[in-house]
């Protein structure tokens, strides 16, 4: 790899945040941002929040305040408040991952910091955004994806409901999208020394990632002389998304000898090539399909011959085949089973728990021939006071001491 700087080097973040939207910055410290986290003398709590706990730390903490540095400040002293506004001075984004407004409660929001700053980017994530009847609505991250209608309740066998496993999506695309504004404000700030506010609402970023299956039923609302189904199907409209996945059959999951993989030959052309190759060109001659978006849907008597072909095979040996054969196929793994994925261990070189306290998925975006930084274990609570004071802001021992007896650093 080319030792060349990080992307994001000589870009200076100070962070207020709780819990899981400060993995808004986790993407740019990976990146090679410099990012203080701005802690209250407790300390953010995410270290305590949910499992596994690893040695007395969260998974949540280690993995997204990895390459971060922790300063303690308390800011109820006004000498505190002072400190913050000197690092803000210099910085590129100031990020408020927490309920909007707790910094300008302190005279730290973004009309106040930017008048010594006007580059700077100041952005808010938060559960439901700054406006709407929900806006104060205390919430955890699982909160947008049902209110996203992401997680469909379940019901166990006593008849009480509870929350099905599923994926987080709001937790994770809010600070994503956060951190892509973030970009984009640093870009416009740089070319014309302006700054700007921006915020997300986690639910927001929620809906926006199922937007496939929202708008569907939208159009769904239009006359049917507007809006059909498509071609393949007879035009007939499908329910919106992966529910309409059910009834297909070429576009399906199958059971192989040692476990399921996904088959996606719903083109004409893939649908030939997977025929040819089990010697089977009967069922092409039988049902050949249309050329796009065919999954011979609801065709019971082709489902069960392609069960019982792909029963023959291996989960590998079908993998093998699709790339040899032009075939569209996938494994179906689980969270449990992915990392012992040969692809996943190709792109996915993990970050060691000896190292980072957890064995945790390096930011997956590469830049060929160049390395990212390794990012630090994530930081105990004030773990950096000193040196951010000292290194970034220039504050010699006797100032570090006064701000300390003043209990500005808690």
């Amino acid at each position: 790899m080319t030792e060349v700087a990080s992307p994001l080097t000589g870009v200076r973040v100070i962070e207020s945040s709780l819990l899981g939207p400060a993995a808004v910055t986790t993407h740019l410290a990976d990146m090679g941002a410099e990012v203080i986290k701005v802690e209250s003398p407790a300390g953010d709590y995410v270290r305590e929040m949910t499992w596994p706990i690893i040695q007395g730390v969260s998974l949540l903490h280690l993995h997204i305040n990895r390459g971060k540095q922790s300063l303690t400040l308390d800011l109820k002293q006004p000498e505190a408040v002072e400190v913050y506004k000197d690092l803000a001075k210099d910085a590129d984004v100031v990020v408020e991952a927490m309920r909007p407004g707790s910094l300008a409660r302190r005279g730290l929001g973004y009309e106040e910091l930017s008048r010594s700053n006007p580059r700077l980017v100041f952005c808010n994530v938060s559960g439901y955004g700054m406006t709407g009847p929900y806006q104060s609505l205390p919430a955890h991250g699982i909160a947008f994806d049902t209110w996203a209608g992401i997680v469909n309740p379940a019901s166990d066998e006593d008849g009480f409901c509870y929350i099905p496993e599923h994926a987080s999506i709001g937790m994770h695309a809010g600070p994503l999208f956060g951190a892509l504004g973030i970009l984009a404000g640093i870009i416009r700030a740089r070319e014309t020394g302006r700054g700007c506010f921006l915020e997300i609402g986690q639910s927001d970023a929620a809906a926006y990632m199922d937007w496939y299956r929202s708008e569907s039923w939208l159009a769904y609302e239009r006359p049917e002389n507007e809006v059909t189904g498509n071609k393949a199907d007879g035009y007939a409209r499908r329910a919106p998304g992966t529910a309409g996945m059910k009834e297909g059959v070429r576009y399906q999951i199958y059971e192989s000898s040692d476990g399921h993989v996904l088959f996606m030959a719903s083109e004409q052309a893939f649908w030939k090539n997977f025929c040819a190759c089990v010697g089977r060109t009967d069922l092409f001659e039988r049902w050949p399909g249309s050329k796009y978006a065919d999954h011979a849907r609801g065709n019971r008597e082709l489902q069960r011959e392609l069960r019982e072909i792909f029963k023959t095979r291996s989960s590998a040996e079908w993998i093998r085949l699709g790339d040899d054969k032009n075939f569209p196929i996938a494994p179906v793994n689980s969270p449990k089973t992915i990392a012992d994925d040969p692809q996943f261990r190709d792109r996915f070189p993990l970050y060691p728990h000896e190292k980072h306290g957890a064995d945790m998925l390096p930011f997956p975006v590469k830049f060929p021939g160049e390395s990212l930084p390794v990012p630090t274990r994530a930081p105990t609570v004030g773990e950096h006071s000193e040196a951010v004071l000292a290194d970034v802001l220039g504050y010699d021992a006797d100032r570090i001491a006064r701000l300390r007896s003043a209990g500005a650093l808690g």
